[in-house]
């Protein structure tokens, strides 16, 4: 039975009762990645953040279209509408073709989300895929009178529509403080007003991504790329559309002037964001060259980071901070979510092995209300966690024969952990398993090789010989070298 939840919609600055436009269905269109570099923490966070919206919609009945699109072209660099093409860039740097750079870092990062356990979408379009649904989109455009050719570029006009409709209602900018904050900047001549944004532009000589078009061969805006594969996989108006809360402007603000102008109504009923990893109280990102990459994270090869973290950890990390908090990555932070984690998962591990009695001591009724009601309080995933974690004392308590439990309460109990831990928050036990014996098994090699290392220097050839003889017959290769003992695993 589909239950009431309330979401915070950006649009409107409060909470809201969730009605969908066709009941019992949700469409939900997520700002997914530009592919020009390697995932990092900020992608992880909006990745995991509408994860586990898609998961509870769908646990608690709804049938969702989630898509969410994969940026690889028309993205320039510093955001705006002249300069190089992200990915171009990175191609010459690479010495690779554009697309090339595309297809190494869209692998990277679904391997990434795969090991972050993060369902993929229901449809994950790429905007160069989608030339021609942008193209007739600013069809659209011009034939509204919001949007005018020039050199054979087409800008969208922003203070025009503004006259006519509301302009800056979803990030709180008001028209009239933009157009005093803005200058004409060099390049940007051809734009009636340095408010103006592109929607299609003129490629340069030297612009490799570049298609044939009513105006010039040329690449569509970075805007204008949303609109035109969300309406078209969810229709005119849909749902929810979700993303990074740096994407509030111009990104989604120009969507929803954009959509408004073609198709004359509003495109998306709730907006919803995910606010920002910070380090040092400064905003992760690539372009801010402090961005610590998901790899980095797993390996533990970072100068930031004092150890490795697994890929469970950081999605616990991220499910135990309201997805619209502000989240500030430490290792101190890290390893708490690291011990919270794993006294999570050996509270899972016991429930199905605690013993019956005739009486229960907790209400387990009431410990699943209080976790749906958590989540259908705009999707708070600490205080389901929080509510999760009485239920781990109680599960602790009956272990160490202080409490009791029936045969009932317990199915009960492990039917809501499964469905929390595994479903909704879309944690693994196995890699949590997996990640606690490397680490355990790496912990044992290492102090093997301290002993070996005290024999050769108090010259015990044969108990040296003997470690790694007896390692060796079990797969592990042992290198004596200038700068110490190193080994490895054969596979």
């Amino acid at each position: 039975m589909i239950q009431e939840i309330q979401i915070y919609n950006t649009l409107t600055r409060k909470k809201e009762v969730f009605t969908p436009l066709v009941p019992g269905k949700v469409g939900l269109y997520v700002c997914g990645p530009t592919v020009y570099g390697p995932p990092h923490l900020g992608h992880a966070r909006s990745a995991i953040t509408f994860d586990l919206i898609f998961r509870f919609l769908k646990q608690i009945g709804y049938k969702v279209r989630y898509v969410r699109n994969i940026t690889d072209v028309g993205h320039l660099v510093a955001d705006a509408d002249e300069g190089e093409d992200k990915i171009e860039q990175q191609a010459k740097l690479d010495e690779l073709e554009p697309m090339e750079v595309v297809q190494i870092y869209t692998n990277l990062f679904h391997k990434a989300m795969d090991m972050l356990n993060v369902e993929s979408p229901s449809i994950e379009p790429h905007a160069s895929g989608h030339i021609i649904e942008q193209i007739e989109e600013v069809k659209k455009i011009l034939d509204s009178g919001y949007g005018y050719e020039s050199n054979g570029s087409v800008y969208f006009d922003v203070e025009k529509f503004a006259s006519e409709n509301e302009y800056g209602k979803l990030s709180g900018r008001k028209i009239e403080d933009l157009i005093s904050n803005t200058r004409v900047l060099d390049g940007q001549i051809e734009k009636h007003s340095g408010l103006d944004f592109a929607i299609w532009k003129k490629a340069q000589p030297e612009h490799i991504m570049r298609w044939p078009s009513p105006w010039s061969d040329g690449f569509p805006g970075w805007h204008i790329e949303c609109t035109a594969m969300s309406t078209k996989y969810l229709g005119e108006t849909f749902d929810i559309h979700g993303g990074g809360m740096d994407l509030t402007f111009p990104h989604h603000e120009a969507e929803m002037a954009q959509a408004q102008a073609a198709h004359g109504k509003p495109a998306v009923r709730y907006w919803m964001h995910n606010n920002m990893i910070t380090l040092n109280g400064q905003k992760m990102g690539k372009s801010l060259g402090n961005a610590i990459s998901l790899e980095q994270f797993f390996s533990g090869n970072h100068p930031l980071l004092e150890k490795s973290y697994s890929p469970m950890t950081i999605r616990f990390f991220m499910l135990q901070a309201h997805y619209r908090s502000t989240l500030d990555f430490s290792n101190e932070a890290l390893q708490a979510s690291e011990k919270g984690l794993e006294r999570l998962m050996n509270a899972v591990a016991k429930i199905e092995s605690l013993p019956v009695s005739d009486s229960s001591t907790l209400n387990i009724a009431e410990l699943t209300a209080n976790c749906y009601a958590a989540m259908s309080d705009d999707m708070n995933s600490p205080i389901a966690i929080a509510s999760l974690f009485e239920g781990v004392k109680f599960i602790n308590s009956i272990s160490d024969g202080k409490s009791t439990i029936t045969s009932e309460d317990r199915d009960a109990l492990k039917s809501l952990f499964h469905a929390f831990v595994f479903d909704i928050f879309g944690l693994n036990a196995e890699d949590q398993n997996e990640s606690g014996s490397n680490e355990v098994l790496n912990e044992v090699v290492d102090l093997l090789m301290k002993l070996r290392t005290e024999a050769k220097a108090n010259k015990d050839w044969a108990t040296s010989d003997k470690i790694r003889n007896e390692l060796a017959a079990i797969g592990f290769e042992i290198k004596d070298g200038k700068e110490g003992v190193s080994w490895e695993l054969k596979k």
